[in-house]
């Protein structure tokens, strides 16, 4: 097997070819926050609460965890001062979306995050894509999906599927970091399962 030695927060870190930085670190049970990260689903970067500082021969550049893949002489920081202040404002911008959301409240307390920052915008869905990933990759259903694009992009069940695997299923909602993804199937439910089962 192939290893790479790399340094994590000062301390010696084996890590196998082709391993993210995130993975590196858990590995060796080092701890760096995530919110899109789940250990069944291709990585996917979205949240950046993973961020961290990577330096190799000298040049150091931010990197996200979960996506960055570990390489020769690498040193890493996942506590900087400056990884501390990106992550205190992320999580600033997610509280804005999802001020109640407990795991958010949690880490918001940890990087000293103030919740009222910003204005709030609140859709309650922090784009992590935990739920449409899941479904997609390891249920295989695409029974959720994501609607619109851009700022106003939010996650949407898919009627005609969501009706006949979802009740059966469920195993997305405990992903979900704000708890948005159930109301979102108990609103679909309501507006679109009664109408599709009519013309069964």
């Amino acid at each position: 097997m192939n290893e790479i030695l790399l340094q994590i927060d000062g301390k010696e870190v084996k890590a196998r070819v082709g391993m993210t930085v995130l993975e590196a670190a858990q590995s060796a049970g080092l701890s760096i926050p995530t919110l899109c990260y789940h250990e069944k689903l291709l990585p996917f970067g979205a949240c950046r609460l993973c961020i961290v500082e990577a330096e190799v021969n000298g040049t150091t550049k931010l990197v996200v965890s979960c996506v960055y893949t570990v390489e020769k002489n690498l040193v890493v920081r996942t506590r900087s001062t400056k990884v501390n202040r990106i992550r205190k404002t992320i999580l600033e911008l997610l509280l804005a979306h999802a001020p109640d959301s407990p795991k958010l409240q949690d880490l918001a307390q940890e990087y000293g995050a103030d919740k009222d920052r910003f204005e709030k915008e609140s859709s309650f869905c922090i784009h992590c894509g935990l739920c449409v990933r899941y479904c997609a990759e390891v249920k295989k259903l695409n029974a959720v999906g994501f609607v619109v694009r851009g700022i106003k992009k939010e996650i949407s069940f898919i009627p005609e599927i969501a009706s006949k695997e979802c009740n059966n299923c469920k195993e997305c909602f405990a992903l979900c970091p704000t708890s948005y993804l159930q109301a979102a199937f108990v609103l679909t439910e309501a507006l679109a399962f009664s109408t599709g089962n009519s013309n069964v």
